[in-house]
């Protein structure tokens, strides 16, 4: 069967119209379902293990952005008291956000965070007082330190990474853990024998 010029012309401005409606529907818009922007200044790390384990571990920054860890993660939440470091890996493990502050913060800043932070899925919020930054947003081999708790970049670092594409095992739960928030990072563990 032979094309006529007419019939060529409509599959080509057919084949068009789908690549062009393919393009315009995949834009990096974030509200049509696109990857939300990375911010500025993130650090990407190289995580070279992530066994479980029951020993401390030391990890090479604080607060840890990935490693091993216990076979146990913390629940997502906003805590007002430290969380075990080798628990919060899980959570991160699972895609969870970790925002870490020092108290010297004051109480209007660790409000702000909480008002910020409230509502927010798979996301841990908890003072880390050994760290350098004031504030630092961290994900599995991704971490952001932050001027602060009104920083514009720390929602877009959760929309970047939440779930995000270097955690091992995005998607899984982020409850079913220990801890209950505000105030009890061991809720839920065995005691030990």
């Amino acid at each position: 069967m032979r094309w006529s010029d007419a019939g060529r012309r409509a599959v080509t401005g057919l084949v068009a119209v789908i690549i062009l409606s393919s393009v315009v529907g995949c834009g990096g818009d974030e509200g049509s379902g696109g990857v939300a922007a990375v911010p500025d200044g993130v650090e990407n790390l190289t995580i070279t293990s992530r066994e479980h384990t029951d020993a401390d571990v030391d990890y090479p920054t604080i607060p840890p952005a990935g490693g091993d860890h216990l076979g146990i993660w913390h629940n997502c939440g906003l805590y007002t008291v430290e969380l075990y470091d080798e628990a919060a890996v899980h959570s991160l493990e699972h895609g969870a956000v970790w925002i870490t502050y020092r108290p010297d913060i004051g109480v209007s800043g660790i409000v702000s965070l909480n008002e910020i932070l409230s509502g927010e899925d798979k996301v841990l919020l908890s003072p880390h007082p050994d760290q350098t930054a004031g504030v630092v947003a961290t994900a599995w081999a991704r971490r952001l330190e932050l001027e602060g708790p009104d920083d514009p970049r720390l929602m877009a670092f959760v929309e970047a990474f939440r779930d995000g594409d270097a955690a091992p095992e995005p998607g899984v739960s982020c409850s079913r853990g220990v801890g209950e928030p505000p105030a009890d990072p061991l809720a839920g563990l065995a005691p030990r024998p």
